[in-house]
């Protein structure tokens, strides 16, 4: 079976994935989040400096974004086959199922093992969920 991924939309899923994230850990739930990583933000220097620390991280994002929607293009190819439907219902599906096959059930750890609040688990699973839904439905869109 011939595997054939649109690059674009790889490229454009990882943008949106970049952008999402800017708004889910900003203006929507950055604050309580970093509560719960213990994140605190000081002066305006202060937070100049760890602006200046987190560009690597946004890099190591951004190429980890590239992956994931590489791979997803390939998840899509395989369900929409299986499921036999196409468009952005297949990459909603897609994107759905490796959700709660892969991340959901590594991430919840963080409650197990790591004592952290429900909450952050939403709040980081949510933000996986959003992604992997807008990566399918962008793949979706343009297979």
């Amino acid at each position: 079976m011939e595997i054939d991924i649109n690059y674009a939309a790889v490229l454009v899923s990882a943008i949106a994935a970049i952008i999402v994230g800017f708004i889910w850990y900003g203006p929507l739930f950055g604050k309580a989040w970093a509560d719960m990583m213990g994140i605190k933000f000081g002066s305006p220097e202060e937070q100049k400096a760890m602006q200046k620390k987190a560009i690597p991280s946004y890099i190591a994002s951004f190429i980890g974004a590239i992956i994931m929607a590489y791979v997803l293009s390939h998840s899509l190819t395989f369900a929409s086959a299986y499921l036999n439907s196409e468009g952005v219902s297949a990459g909603l599906m897609a994107g759905f199922w490796n959700w709660l096959g892969f991340v959901a059930p590594i991430t919840i750890g963080i409650v197990f093992w790591d004592n952290k609040p429900w909450k952050l688990w939403f709040i980081n699973a949510g933000y996986w969920l959003v992604i992997l839904l807008v990566m399918g439905a962008i793949l979706g869109a343009w297979a």
